[in-house]
């Protein structure tokens, strides 16, 4: 009997990369999330989570990325992005929260540092979870992918969403663990511990050893 295991490495003719939620309003200090607080509560609560993408997780990003595409496997983003101006689409946890990133903003577009090209998808979702609120099963089926590698924001959050919902569609799943973030230390730490039972785990250097 054939023995099944998450911790197999990628296949390039049925691997892809996604971001999640890499976008100006979750990423951007003058983003939609953050541009109503002033200075001081900004550093206080979010003063990590920036230092951090800036210094590590963006730049693991485009690491990431930059593999993929030299490897010609599929690159494909999701963003928070309603299908209307006012958001009557969105989730009702969205409405709850207040999130709406109108469709067509600048808010809703991939950061400058991971522009998608004209050839890779980007899929705009309006709930947590992007396979609830995009057909992103469907295309990634299409294009053959069966072993997803996901990177993203937040990492407790819209990433754990996406791993979930993966596994169980059965895709094997691999989280990098250095190409996410969220806004604490502990709450990142919670979240990898929390959701190693349903995905591999790597950093960006073992996942880049890997591809060679």
């Amino acid at each position: 009997m054939k023995t099944l295991s998450r911790n197999i490495p990628l296949q390039p003719d049925q691997s892809g990369l996604l971001f999640v939620d890499v976008q100006n309003f979750a990423a951007k200090r003058d983003g939609g999330e953050f541009k109503k607080l002033s200075d001081t509560e900004f550093e206080k609560d979010y003063g990590w989570f920036f230092g951090q993408m800036a210094e590590h997780v963006i730049p693991n990003m485009q690491k990431l990325q930059a593999a993929f595409r030299k490897k010609q496997m599929e690159v494909l983003y999701t963003t928070i992005e309603s299908l209307t101006l006012d958001g009557r689409d969105r989730s009702l946890d969205y409405k709850i929260t207040g999130f709406n990133v109108p469709k067509g903003s600048w808010d809703g577009k991939v950061i400058d540092e991971l522009m998608p090209d004209e050839n890779e998808i980007v899929l705009p979702k309006s709930s947590s979870s992007v396979f609830i609120s995009t057909h992103i099963d469907y295309v990634l089926r299409n294009l053959g992918v069966k072993q997803l590698v996901i990177s993203g924001i937040i990492t407790d959050q819209c990433v754990e969403s996406a791993i979930r919902d993966a596994c169980d569609l059965g895709y094997l799943v691999t989280q990098v663990t250095d190409a996410c973030a969220t806004y604490t230390s502990e709450r990142h730490a919670n979240s990898i511990n929390t959701i190693k039972g349903y995905c591999r785990q790597v950093t960006t250097q073992e996942l880049l050893s890997e591809l060679g």
